[in-house]
């Protein structure tokens, strides 16, 4: 039997003793962010696995890899049930910036939604660079953390009834549309996931199974590697490199220990 507890505190570097509330929950978001990084390697290596609880405690909190947002949410659920939290799985379409249209994936995009006092909030860890390190209530509340604003409206569509909106520091001079969410559409067992792994591995529009991608948010800004170039936000200002495959590896050990 997995302890998800135990091992998700050891993984972050958080005293087993110090219990985990919806008022400290912010801390617990921040430090995955900035421990378990959103990457696709096991999709670009052909190395994927069937969605259960006992290989994603092995993967991420064992093998001290990162993942995905189907991944890290469900690791990050299973932790937050197990803390007592009401927390549930839903699905989410995600926006492209680039052409400015919903993603023809469909709902391959996974979040938490959790219940405090009456009240629905998303908490994602899964989104890649754009992690709201709050929670954010889907009341069109805006919330601040260190790395930007984000809200959540409610807003009826194809793709389901709200919508996440995110101003990265630095980057957004202007809201953008991150993702749909369904609020109904919620995962009720854990190997539904492997049709969404399914999808992002397959699919021919997939942004995941192409080129290997590895970020993840530090103290001052964020990290990205890709196949090609290492970019590096330091308070707000950019550093970008040409790579090599050589390279790729070597920091891949040194910024992100994959």
């Amino acid at each position: 039997m997995n302890n998800i507890n135990i091992l998700f505190h050891n993984r972050l570097g958080i005293p087993y003793n110090e219990k985990i509330t919806f008022e400290n929950l912010h801390i617990i978001l921040e430090k995955t962010a900035k421990t378990i990084p959103f990457e696709n390697l096991s999709i670009i290596g052909e190395k994927t696995t069937e969605i259960t609880e006992d290989n994603l405690v092995h993967k991420i909190l064992q093998q001290n890899e990162g993942g995905l947002c189907y991944e890290l949410n469900t690791i990050l659920n299973l932790f937050l049930v197990e803390n007592g939290f009401n927390a549930v799985l839903i699905r989410g379409v995600v926006y492209d910036q680039m052409n400015q249209k919903w993603s023809t994936t469909g709902k391959t995009h996974v979040a938490n939604l959790i219940r405090h006092h009456e009240q629905q909030y998303l908490v994602d860890t899964g989104f890649g660079g754009n992690l709201p390190l709050r929670p954010v209530p889907i009341n069109g509340e805006i919330v601040a953390s260190n790395n930007g604003e984000f809200r959540v409206d409610r807003i009826e569509s194809e793709h389901g009834d709200y919508i996440f909106y995110m101003k990265l520091k630095y980057k957004d001079k202007d809201w953008k549309i991150g993702y749909a969410l369904d609020s109904k559409d919620v995962i009720r067992t854990l190997p539904e996931l492997n049709d969404v792994q399914k999808t992002i591995r397959e699919h021919p529009d997939s942004a995941f199974n192409k080129n290997p991608l590895i970020t993840r948010l530090t103290d001052k800004g964020n990290l990205t590697l890709t196949e090609t170039s290492f970019t590096e936000w330091v308070d707000g200002k950019l550093n970008k490199k040409e790579i090599d495959k050589q390279s790729f590896h070597d920091i891949a050990e040194k910024y992100f220990s994959l």
